[in-house]
């Protein structure tokens, strides 16, 4: 029987890139997909067979070296609240008079876990970062050392979220990023990648990376005989033409061709001369060219660790946040690259860290291992399935 799936995701892309491959998926064995979130994405949703709902949701504002404070935490996590309280309207007015199946929402909105319960039909938790439970903690992770869990501005933005599920008659933990008991849950990790990966049980569905369609795209160097490497910061704290400069200059000349994203806010005129074995662009077909890199010198966002890992390419890890820190961290923790140290990231500590790992024949081993775990993990194909049968 053909199903109707409702989704529920943040507007970003490290979010919603992990799940379009699921939609393509499940459009594509006949069932029918409901994608709720801002305006900047709806296109993309719909470009993979979903019918968009727009929901008053938007990005906090953050930059490059923000410090993670309770307090900023905090506040996070109010403008959060915010956010499912605009969005709650919208979603019940469609979804009451299109009800779905099942409702899958990501880590970022808990409005679809309240979706669901006002609807009475069974919820999938997506998880495009680390699974959180008892034993391991997303917020935690993104926190300083030290950190106070129970501080008061963290315990102010807990009693909105608990206001607002009594307000509802909702049962459970709406706080975000927080474990989410006895609920099946979809993560595009590999289980040996997950934190403390034995406690978690079988409501825990570790699919790997999902690529879809766009494992389609291609990309092809000026110079195909040359070492690749593929430089990005991704695509939210990527307005650093401070750190664009030093890798034109550690990387120019040599003998790597270099793919650059640099994303929309740096103008490349502004970059002084590029080098002619560099290619530098807004964007680049990440999938493209992670098939023919030699090494990716890379922020460690979750989605760009997973592609890293999915095409076997040794990471040299550039962090912008705590939460792609942690990712970097198990990166080099499991031997699949290794992270930077603050005077590394000079022309000359550059270049030699990327020479380092790119010749690590351990490193290829190691990357080796995971990409035949994923050949078993299952992919888009296990995450449809997981969808499809907790349908009501």
């Amino acid at each position: 029987m053909k199903k109707h799936i409702a989704v529920v995701t943040a507007p970003a892309q490290g979010h919603i890139n992990p799940t379009l491959p699921l939609v393509e998926e499940l459009v594509r064995r006949g069932h029918r997909v409901s994608y709720a979130t801002g305006a900047p994405m709806i296109e993309t949703v719909e470009a993979a067979g979903s019918s968009g709902v727009e929901l008053p949701m938007a990005l906090p504002s953050v930059k490059p070296g923000m410090t993670m404070t309770v307090e900023a935490m905090a506040g996070m996590l109010e403008w959060m609240h915010g956010q499912c309280r605009s969005a709650l309207p919208v979603l019940l007015e469609r979804f009451e008079a299109d009800r779905p199946d099942v409702v899958c929402f990501d880590m970022l909105t808990p409005v679809g876990r309240v979706l669901a319960q006002k609807l009475g039909v069974p919820v999938v938790a997506l998880m495009p970062s680390f699974a959180s439970n008892e034993r391991v903690s997303l917020q935690d992770k993104l926190m300083p050392e030290g950190f106070d869990p129970t501080a008061e501005p963290l315990r102010r933005a807990e009693g909105l979220f608990a206001e607002f599920a009594a307000e509802h008659g909702l049962t459970g933990d709406l706080m975000p990023l927080r474990p989410v008991a006895d609920t099946t849950s979809v993560v595009f990790l590999p289980r040996s990648f997950q934190i403390a990966a034995d406690t978690f049980d079988d409501n825990f569905h570790f699919v790997g990376p999902c690529l879809g369609s766009r494992a389609e795209q291609d990309y092809e160097p000026a110079d195909p005989d040359a070492p690749l490497l593929y430089i990005s910061l991704g695509t939210t704290f990527n307005d650093r033409p401070d750190l664009y400069g030093t890798f034109l200059r550690a990387f120019g000349g040599t003998r790597w061709q270099v793919a650059m994203s640099i994303g929309g806010s740096v103008d490349p005129a502004d970059l002084g001369e590029i080098p002619a074995n560099f290619d530098v662009r807004a964007s680049l077909p990440q999938p493209g060219v992670l098939r023919r890199a030699t090494a990716f010198l890379t922020h460690n966002g979750m989605g760009s660790t997973m592609e890293a890992l999915a095409y076997g390419v040794p990471m040299i890890g550039l962090p912008q946040m705590l939460e792609q820190a942690a990712n970097a961290d198990r990166v080099a923790e499991l031997g699949l690259g290794r992270r930077l140290t603050d005077d590394e990231v000079t022309p000359q500590g550059l270049l030699a860290a990327v020479e380092e790992v790119a010749a690590d024949e351990g490193v290829r081993a190691n990357l080796a291992a995971i990409r035949a775990e994923l050949e078993t993990a299952g992919g888009a194909a296990a995450g449809a399935e997981v969808i499809v049968d907790a349908c009501a």
